[in-house]
């Protein structure tokens, strides 16, 4: 194979409020903890299993790491796209370790705000990052992206909305 590919997609709570600090440079790195759980009914006892697994998220992207700080707070569930990186330091103790994350890089990644700003699902999400299917086009936003509601009129007998689509002047 010639290429490879690193890439993560998460939906999941945020487990503490997002942390902000700065680099040498004084480049923002936003962290967090995302929470995501798996459910399912065991089949000998019939009961209900749930598993969490905890995902540390980095963000070195200054605009996402913004969007981070000033909207989400823990329980907030987002979408999110990025890589995955381990790196090794060494803790208090002297002691190696490994640390594996989720990171949403300069010029990659993105972050959607799944929650409205009272806590539940909106009909126009926020989302921000860089896209790379459009370009990066969505890079920078500052704003909330607006997207157009879905129609919610109820379906006409008979077809429903196709009847308001369909025209009888067609000509054949």
């Amino acid at each position: 194979m010639a290429g490879s590919v690193n890439k993560v997609i998460l939906i999941g709570n945020l487990g503490r409020d997002p942390e902000v600090r700065r680099t040498n440079a004084g480049d923002p790195v936003c962290s967090f903890s995302i929470a995501t759980t798996e459910s399912w009914r065991d089949k000998a006892s019939g009961e209900r299993k749930d598993r969490t697994e905890w995902h540390n998220i980095v963000i070195f992207n200054e605009n996402l790491a913004k969007i981070a700080e000033q909207y989400c707070k823990k329980g907030t569930k987002v979408y999110l796209e990025g890589q995955l990186q381990t790196r090794e330091y060494t803790d208090r103790d002297g002691n190696q370790r490994k640390a594996t994350e989720i990171v949403l890089q300069r010029f990659r990644g993105e972050l959607t705000l799944l929650d409205s700003k009272g806590g539940g699902r909106s009909d126009s999400d926020e989302s921000y990052g860089t896209d790379a299917s459009s370009g990066g086009a969505s890079f920078g936003r500052t704003a909330p992206v607006q997207r157009s509601a879905p129609d919610r009129r109820p379906a006409a007998a008979g077809g429903g909305r196709m009847n308001e689509i369909i025209d009888d002047d067609i000509p054949f």
